[in-house]
């Protein structure tokens, strides 16, 4: 049997008795509450939240009836420069799992050489030089291979596999995040072209409110007073549509941007205005268990915390020798040619290398270790309680926003009936026009109020979306 195919069998034997030093990983306790405290405004059923996967985040966003939203997302989804980085450095990841999985296999390299040696006449002691001068012939196949008696190697793959989990939670984080942000962004383009919707049809009814009273003053029947007053109110209104315009403007550029295109992209397809997408009639946003489950970045805190603690038996691992098993087979003659009778050679040999006269690095090098463990299940416990601090949050910004908008579109139904009649009232001469000023400021600012309460009520759903790591089973209905 040669020697190469001894080095496999010696080094199986002996590592059946290695044992991987350092702790073994265990999962920190987690609050096990069985509900949320803010979730019985929004609650209204018993399924399951949307299971987390490369899918649910286009998938959820469909439900909520606006295809010009899906496709953003879709477009975000595939050309956002933030998730190509958040790939790559999972694909880094891999690849240094895969190296670090080669450790535990033999390192087997291949070298030859063939060529003539002239030695000097220093070296040749005084014999003729020309018979001093050897052709040399040499190949060599080399093995080596550590036996990971303490789970150095073991140890060290464990704590990449989780580093590579971790990456891979990224992902899927950066997903949501992307998701969640040209969602908010959309709401907030649509919204702000409402508000400009609503700030122009005002200015038309104000710009003949002026008209009437111009003519009334022109009459001898008004006065100056009401005809500046008017026409402030005209000037104070038509102010708000520069605003509103900008606003589109920079949500426009925002979402080609998220969308991995220049800032000027979208503008074409995105101005015509629309009303904003369908918001979720029910919301159950599962326990807290179910959402620690689900939330990216409480599994990526949890592997970096994993890897940490691995990292702890790799240094640990120092404290103990370190063998290594190394093999060669191979050719080496003084003529021209390879493996001729009587030029074979070979080498087994057992390498054991100990640092135990280093002892006060390596016992550093441990106690780093340890405290970046520590420090890393600060982490995760901050990240835990983060998480359930923002589902919280979340639901209660979603009950109430939509209570506060469902008052807010009562009384902008209420002040144009009120607008209305004071217009009618005004024309008839029944009253000044004063009152007549005073309900279309009411108006506006009761129609404006009631668009911006939409858009907050939409941005605290897309928050609960992406508090709950992708959002949740539900029926859509007009926001």
């Amino acid at each position: 049997m040669s020697v190469l195919m001894r080095i496999p069998m010696i080094a199986a034997t002996v590592a059946l008795a290695a044992c991987a030093v350092g702790p073994d990983y265990e999962r920190p306790a987690t609050p096990a509450a069985s509900r949320f405290a803010r979730d019985e405004k929004l609650a209204l059923g018993q399924r399951e939240p949307a299971a987390a996967s490369a899918d649910a985040d286009v998938a959820f966003w469909r439900g909520f009836g606006d295809p010009v939203l899906g496709r953003l997302i879709d477009q975000a989804l595939t050309a956002n420069q933030d998730l190509r980085f958040a790939i790559a450095r999972y694909d880094a990841a891999n690849a240094l799992l895969a190296h670090a999985k080669f450790d535990r296999f033999p390192t087997i390299t291949a070298n030859g050489q063939i060529g003539h040696q002239l030695l000097s006449k220093d070296q040749a002691f005084g014999a003729p030089r020309v018979a001093r001068d050897n052709p040399i012939s040499s190949a060599a196949i080399n093995a080596s291979w550590e036996l990971d008696l303490f789970g150095r190697v073991r140890r060290g793959i464990e704590a990449q596999q989780t580093e590579t989990a971790a990456s891979a939670a990224d992902i899927r984080a950066v997903r949501v995040s992307i998701a969640a942000e040209v969602a908010r962004t959309y709401v907030d383009l649509r919204g702000a072209q409402e508000r400009l919707r609503i700030a122009r049809a005002n200015v038309r009814n104000q710009r003949q409110t002026l008209a009437l009273v111009d003519a009334r003053v022109g009459a001898g029947r008004g006065s100056d007073l009401d005809a500046a007053r008017a026409r402030a109110q005209l000037e104070s209104t038509t102010s708000r549509i520069a605003v509103h315009e900008a606003t589109i403007g920079v949500d426009e550029h925002r979402l080609a941007v998220l969308t991995g295109q220049a800032p000027d992209a979208l503008i074409a397809q995105l101005d015509s205005s629309a009303s904003l997408p369908l918001l979720a009639a029910d919301i159950d946003p599962g326990t807290p268990a179910d959402l620690l489950r689900r939330r990216p970045d409480v599994a990526a805190a949890e592997a970096r915390l994993h890897a940490a603690t691995a990292r702890i038996g790799v240094a640990t691992a120092d404290l103990f020798p370190r063998l290594t098993l190394a093999g060669m087979l191979g050719s080496a003659t003084n003529s021209y040619g390879f493996f001729r009778a009587g030029s074979d050679t070979n080498l087994i040999a057992l390498g054991i290398d100990w640092s135990f006269l280093d002892v006060g690095r390596v016992r550093a090098r441990i106690a780093e270790s340890r405290a970046d463990a520590a420090g890393q299940l600060a982490q995760y416990q901050q990240t835990v309680l983060l998480a359930l601090e923002d589902t919280e949050n979340a639901l209660l910004r979603a009950a109430r926003t939509r209570d506060e908008t469902a008052h807010l579109e009562r009384a902008a139904t209420s002040s144009a009936r009120a607008a209305q009649l004071a217009q009618t009232r005004f024309a008839a001469g029944a009253i000044d026009y004063y009152e007549v000023l005073d309900a279309q400021r009411t108006l506006l600012q009761a129609q404006d109020a009631m668009a911006d309460g939409q858009i907050r009520s939409a941005a605290a759903t897309i928050a609960l979306y992406k508090a709950l790591a992708g959002g949740w089973q539900s029926t859509p209905t007009a926001g």
